[in-house]
């Protein structure tokens, strides 16, 4: 199993002329710990149900290319870009600049956004939950048809695009990968089985993930998609501070299910202590897990 580190707190003792160290140091760690992957979240308020909207929160994409220049191996995308945000062919060169900088790492992860009060408070448009799932929709179309050889228009309910140019490409081929992140068994996994390379979900427990795995396997048969060739990633916790053995076993038993990798939050004061525990002590044991 390979290991991610999502990047989500932002509140420094140090304020915010400290972030610019701990997210840079952090990431550089991470490289070279053999970490496989970094996300940041995509909200301009910090969650209230983890901290409060006052709390900092810096700009995912920006956030992304500053550990692109830092890091030479690290795959990087947000976890997960919230389509209401932007445009969708701007989001799509948003994500080839990440990929071509980056030297071909960038993964566009991409839900139906939540968040009603920074919407509001920003003048974002919010719509209803329906709206949501199908501009997500049209979204991930958008974004794979920019990456195609095909630069005509485009005609959705919600996008018009009367040229989907994107030059340069990507540097992957055939364009990044696309995670859509979220474990809604109707909509979300549907989504999943019909466009994405990879899913995203909280690991409130092995028997709930094995149940929506069984259900996002369900929806590729529908769709006459590989379910096997889809990455099931999840979000999990651990404290590499103490013993790691608990955290170890319970992935042994995500791994039976068939995830291939557990995302896990670095603690402020000192991200970067936090994974260089994670290298020292998850890493390879964890690598081991299949």
């Amino acid at each position: 199993m390979k290991l991610g580190i999502h990047f989500m707190n932002f509140t420094h003792p140090g304020g915010g002329a400290a972030l610019r160290a701990a997210v840079g140091d952090t990431a550089v760690v991470a490289d070279e710990a053999g970490i496989t992957r970094f996300t940041a979240m995509d909200h301009y308020f910090q969650m209230e149900n983890f901290q409060t909207a006052h709390d900092p929160m810096l700009e995912g994409y920006s956030v992304l290319n500053f550990v692109a220049a830092k890091t030479e191996r690290l795959e990087l995308g947000l976890l997960v870009t919230g389509v209401t945000y932007r445009y969708p062919g701007l989001l799509a060169k948003i994500v080839t600049t990440l990929d071509v900088l980056s030297g071909g790492r960038a993964i566009l992860g991409i839900g139906a956004a939540w968040y009603e009060r920074e919407h509001r408070a920003l003048g974002v448009p919010y719509p209803p939950v329906a709206e949501r799932f199908e501009r997500l929709e049209e979204a991930v179309q958008i974004c794979q048809q920019m990456w195609s050889d095909n630069d005509g228009p485009y005609e959705g309910k919600h996008y018009q695009l009367a040229e989907t140019i994107c030059e340069p490409r990507p540097l992957q081929s055939p364009r990044p990968p696309i995670l859509i992140g979220g474990g809604g068994e109707k909509k979300t996994l549907r989504l999943v089985a019909k466009y994405a390379d990879a899913s995203n979900l909280f690991s409130t427990s092995i028997e709930d993930v094995g149940r929506k795995l069984d259900v996002l396997r369900a929806h590729c048969d529908a769709e006459g998609r590989d379910y096997d060739a889809i990455e099931k990633t999840i979000i999990g916790r651990v404290d590499p501070s103490g013993d790691v053995s608990g955290f170890l076993r319970e992935m042994e038993e995500y791994a039976k299910l068939g995830v291939d990798l557990v995302e896990v939050a670095p603690a402020m004061p000192d991200p970067a202590r936090f994974v260089t525990q994670l290298g020292e002590k998850v890493v390879r044991p964890l690598a081991e897990i299949s």
